[in-house]
C-alpha cells in the first residue's frame, strides 16, 4: 500500500501458494465479494506492489489465478502468504467494518447504547461488539452514518444483564 495514498485499502484475502509451474497462484478470499478474484481486478500487497488478475477460476473454495507479470514457479513462490488488499467497493447498502468501528450505537429512540469496538463473525448474523455492553446482531441495524452513528432496533432485553 503506497504511503500517502488517500484511498484506504481493505484486506480481501491472500495468496496462499503457487499452483503449477507457470506462475499461477492460489488466492483465498476473506471477503464474500467473489468478484475480487475476477479477471481485471487489481489487488495490492502491503509493500505497494499491485497485481492484475489476468484470469481466474474457482477451485475448492479458493481461486486459481494468473497474475500479470508473475511468470514461473519461482515468482509465484515468492508471493506465498502475501496478504491482498483492495479499495472499498461502491455499494450504498453495504456496511463496512472500518466505518462501524468507533461509531456510536443508538436505539430507535436515540438512546446511546455504546461504541462499536469490533465486528465478530457469526453464522446467523455478524455481531457489533459494543464496549462493555454486549453484542448486537447486524440484522438489527436500521440506519448507519459511516464512522459516526449506527441506529439499531433491538428487541427488549437484548442488552440486559442476567
Amino acid at each position: 500500500m503506497a504511503a500517502g495514498d488517500p484511498t484506504p485499502l481493505l484486506g480481501v484475502g491472500k495468496i496462499v501458494k503457487p499452483h503449477g509451474l507457470r506462475g499461477d497462484v492460489i488466492i483465498s478470499l476473506t471477503t464474500n465479494r467473489q468478484e475480487r478474484a475476477a479477471a481485471g481486478s487489481i489487488l495490492h500487497a502491503e509493500d505497494g506492489r499491485s497485481f492484475e488478475i489476468v484470469k481466474s477460476s474457482a477451485h475448492r473454495g479458493r481461486f486459481i489465478a494468473t497474475l500479470h507479470g508473475v511468470n514461473g514457479i519461482d515468482a509465484a513462490e515468492a508471493l506465498r502468504d502475501t496478504p491482498l488488499f483492495a479499495a472499498p467497493m461502491e455499494d450504498a447498502d453495504a456496511l463496512w467494518v472500518h466505518d462501524l468501528i468507533g461509531s456510536m450505537v443508538v436505539d430507535a429512540d436515540g438512546t446511546e447504547l455504546g461504541t462499536v469496538t469490533g465486528v465478530e463473525a457469526n453464522p446467523a448474523s455478524d455481531l457489533l461488539v459494543l464496549a462493555g455492553v454486549g453484542l448486537i446482531p447486524l440484522n438489527f441495524v436500521i440506519a448507519s452514518e459511516p464512522g459516526v452513528r449506527v441506529t439499531v432496533d433491538i428487541p427488549d432485553g437484548l442488552l440486559d444483564l442476567p
